[in-house]
């Protein structure tokens, strides 16, 4: 039989040991950052998705696309996009921009709600 070694005397080692793989990671950079977002992070990604609405645009063209859809959409971008979501596609052509749109910002490293696609009523 062999001899039964007592547990607590592995507690300090495997936390010693824990810890510093812990603080080896953070050094490194193994683990994800947990630092604010940059000042200019909502100027960066209103860039990113007016690059995008330009090349979404570009490819579907606007044939289809209401007269309030576009207006409402342009309204978004010139407030640098942080106007309340309100652009409500509502035809196919809209609704396929919309879900294009979607996909690009995420695409561009936004949230999937960050475009202001919502229908209220």
């Amino acid at each position: 039989m062999r001899p039964r070694l007592q547990e607590s005397a592995f507690r300090p080692a495997i936390l010693g040991l824990t810890t510093a793989t812990i603080l080896a990671w953070l050094v490194a950079g193994a683990l994800p950052a947990l630092a604010a977002e940059p000042d200019n992070w909502v100027e960066v990604k209103c860039a990113r998705y007016t690059k995008a609405w330009e090349q979404g645009l570009a490819r579907m063209g606007t044939q289809g696309l209401s007269h309030a859809f576009l207006e409402r959409h342009a309204a978004f971008i010139a407030s640098g996009c942080t106007a309340k979501a309100d652009v409500c596609a509502r035809s196919d052509r809209e609704i396929a921009l919309a879900n294009a749109m979607i996909v690009m910002a995420m695409n561009a490293g936004m949230a999937s709600t960050f475009p202001p696609f919502y229908c209220r009523d």
